[in-house]
């Protein structure tokens, strides 16, 4: 299948919103899997990936029951209520509900085999494997203990907690540690390079868990049980919203709301490297709810500028690094990223597919060395086919830039579904609007 987008002429004007946030709504389920009462779910992001966790919590036990798509109520039996699945559990193309789960799932006196897709069976697991394993779970994967499928079986004790120094920083490995950590004898440190996101940390202090944060650590204590909320509001997500903040940006005449994205500090990197390229936009109605700090964004289309990013900056914006290349093509100068190795173990090579793609429509703008590459801003583009790699984040940055350039033919472009269904039926409304 493929999906021809045409260049937009004329700015993006209105409002948008955005789809409930991944991270959040991964946790949301997970969580309240874990507590002894049901916890209604609002704004849940009714994605493929968020669909994984759901099915994987009801194989161990959980009860959900969906209102609507967006809205559902989970019930656990408690922090030690799970059950042993009938069958394996299938994390489909999340890493998030592999990762996770196999922290949670690390502790428990019953054997449970995970299994994914073809590009989540390619994903190097050991990083998560390795810490867990210190701490005396027994977890055995393919191909030396990397790659799914991957079987966690009973410990032959109670885990101990330990200081576990990450050498890169990782939501997705630290929080399998941390929610590990509320079943081991002893507390449970995680020490990164640089500050990744915080979903875990605060969601569980609205679960009733203490954590501690020092620097760049974060220390959880034992738990016996967790107290969950009646209600947990999902704010946008704003890994989806970049697709839109930097559509206007780049796309002359735009000025559109997105309204209740989260802006959660350790996400805010797409933000942060727009606002030195020179973007316009303001956040509007700030507030936090459940924790999560939320607010409307208005942004205009601007005059970018090339910019340079690096090592510290990655674990709050490695998501948005496709589409952030979208914006330095059309930014005057180069823009120069370094420290984005973890982009080359995604659901592709997110460094080599966008060197590959972008150089198709706009030939000699992308050079890809080691951990980074170099946009070229300024650079002539056409229109060509490309392909998505099967990469949601790859598919959506490609759209984008079709709709800046000169249009794109898009291969695979049904990708989306993993974290954004609607995506092409608000694209495409645009163009039914100019008519």
């Amino acid at each position: 299948m493929k999906k021809e987008i045409q260049r937009f002429h004329g700015g993006l004007r209105g409002e948008i919103s955005i789809p409930g946030d991944k991270s959040i709504s991964h946790r949301s389920v997970m969580f309240s899997a874990l507590g002894d009462a049901p916890v209604r779910i609002t704004n849940f992001l009714h994605a493929q990936d968020c669909l994984s966790t759901v099915a994987c919590v009801k194989a161990l036990g959980a009860e959900v029951e969906f209102l609507s798509d967006t809205e559902l109520i989970v019930t656990g039996h408690g922090l030690h209520g799970l059950k042993e699945p009938e069958g394996i559990l299938d994390a489909g193309n999340s890493g998030t509900t592999l990762r996770l789960l196999m922290g949670v799932l690390a502790p428990q006196s019953f054997l449970t085999t995970f299994t994914g897709d073809a590009s989540l069976c390619r994903r190097p697991m050991a990083r998560v494997i390795k810490p867990l394993s210190l701490m005396g779970a027994r977890i055995v994967g393919r191909g030396g203990n990397r790659f799914l499928p991957i079987t966690v079986a009973p410990a032959e004790k109670k885990l101990s907690g330990m200081v576990y120094d990450m050498p890169v920083a990782s939501a997705q490995v630290k929080s399998a540690i941390l929610l590990a950590g509320m079943y081991a004898e002893g507390e449970t440190t995680v020490v990164e390079p640089f500050a990744s996101r915080d979903h875990t940390e605060r969601m569980l202090e609205a679960f009733g868990v203490r954590t501690q944060k020092k620097g760049f650590a974060v220390t959880i204590h034992p738990v016996e049980e967790l107290h969950p909320p009646k209600e947990i509001e999902v704010p946008g997500d704003i890994s989806s919203a970049a697709y839109w903040l930097v559509a206007a940006s780049v796309i002359p005449g735009s000025d559109i709301l997105l309204p209740n994205v989260g802006v959660n500090p350790t996400r805010t990197g797409i933000l942060d490297v727009l606002k030195d390229m020179g973007a316009d936009f303001e956040l509007l109605h700030q507030r936090t709810s459940g924790g999560e700090a939320a607010a409307d964004i208005r942004v205009r289309s601007s005059k970018l500028h090339g910019t340079s990013l690096g090592a510290e900056i990655m674990p709050r914006l490695i998501d948005e690094i496709p589409i952030l290349a979208v914006a330095a093509l059309f930014a005057e100068g180069d823009t120069v990223v370094t420290g984005a190795g973890e982009l080359r173990v995604k659901e592709t090579d997110r460094l080599q597919a966008v060197t590959n793609e972008f150089n198709k429509l706009s030939p000699g703008s992308v050079e890809a060395a080691g951990d980074g590459m170099v946009i070229h801003g300024g650079c002539p583009v056409k229109k060509a086919e490309v392909i998505s790699y099967d990469d949601h984040r790859m598919a959506m940055s490609l759209a984008i830039l079709g709709a800046a350039g000169n249009g794109v033919l898009l291969g695979n472009p049904e990708c989306v579904h993993i974290s954004y269904p609607e995506f092409y039926d608000i694209l495409d409304g645009f163009w039914e609007e100019k008519r």
